[in-house]
């Protein structure tokens, strides 16, 4: 059920991200979704059972799995990295391709030394007491615990550096990492607990799971998609207050261009009148053009000063944000 659940969540979050990123050209948090849900897909019990039989009973579409889900997370973490000035040189070692291929080469070791009988949806629950088992779990999950630290670390720098709700998907991912080392901790105690017979101590860890699994994935997902989200929703308000500008400022426009014919008069300097950035840019100039300009008689009124001096921090504030967030939107 647990499986079943956060695939279906992973698959929400490849959709939205197809949507909401579509015009992007890097699509790494795209692939590394895509590569999870997949994973998780895989662990649904008859997807499992299926596929496994056809492999051959041996349970060695586990393995598939849970390197499917290995890569998605080095995946996540490079994506994050890319997304944040000068991470830390200890994050950068931890979401390197070398931590991830030591990773994946250990599980796989690991994981050919264990006697996996046939095919099981229950496989540590079954297998867990074999030392290999035991082994190729923690490899798994303390690479997970060191990717999520280092993606806490990148994005809480993230947040720290964010505004208001631009931090909010920031700090979803601190908190969704912070619950998937937590996860991970389990896991890893449930497993040295199955391998010592302290069957108690397993048990006990084991109801702290499902629940740290679930929300762990929730908590990232709305994180990740939160932050094109977050995006589109302040690009779609900014384009309408844009607009709303420029039809305030068009009546003092047309007349700063009665009295001083301007750039945008000129078939030579056309410019993208369909740009809503773009026109507002040249209604500002051509008014300011035009109330300099000691040849002209040429007055503003009060209110369509107002106009003027919020559009001209409108058009500041979005230079500002487009230099400063160049790299978080990466």
């Amino acid at each position: 059920m647990t499986a079943t659940v956060v695939a279906g969540l992973m698959w929400l979050l490849v959709a939205c991200l197809l949507v909401l990123r579509r015009r992007r050209v890097e699509r790494g948090i795209t692939y590394a979704s895509l590569t999870i849900a997949v994973s998780m897909t895989l662990n649904i019990d008859p997807v499992y059972l299926t596929l496994d039989g056809l492999a051959g009973g041996t349970n060695f579409v586990t393995l598939v799995a849970d390197l499917a889900l290995m890569t998605g997370v080095f995946l996540l973490g490079r994506g994050v990295m890319k997304a944040s000035d000068s991470p830390p040189r200890l994050a950068r070692i931890a979401l390197s391709r070398i931590v991830y291929l030591a990773a994946v080469l250990g599980a796989t070791t690991a994981f050919l030394m264990i006697d996996r009988g046939t095919t099981t949806t229950n496989f540590m629950l079954d297998l867990g007491a074999q030392r290999a088992a035991a082994a190729y779990s923690i490899i798994h999950f303390s690479y997970y615990a060191v990717v999520l630290a280092a993606m806490a670390v990148v994005a809480g720098r993230q947040a720290r550096v964010s505004r208001g709700v631009e931090a909010v998907p920031s700090l979803l991912l601190v908190i969704g990492a912070a619950l998937g080392i937590a996860l991970a901790a389990t896991v890893v105690v449930m497993d040295l607990a199955h391998v010592v017979g302290n069957l108690t101590l397993m048990s006990t860890a084991a109801v702290a799971y499902s629940p740290l699994f679930l929300l762990a994935f929730f908590a990232l997902c709305l994180g990740f998609a939160g932050q094109p989200a977050t995006r589109a929703l302040q690009a779609r308000s900014r384009k309408q207050t844009t607009h709303e500008l420029s039809r305030r400022l068009a009546p003092a426009w047309r007349a700063a261009l009665s009295v001083r014919p301007g750039m945008s008069q000129n078939a030579d300097a056309a410019f993208d009148a369909e740009n809503p950035e773009t026109l507002l840019h040249r209604q500002v100039v051509e008014i300011r053009d035009a109330m300099i300009d000691t040849r002209v008689a040429y007055e503003l009124a009060d209110s369509d000063r107002d106009v003027l001096e919020s559009a001209e921090r409108h058009l500041v504030r979005a230079e500002s944000t487009s230099f400063g967030s160049s790299k978080l939107r990466a």
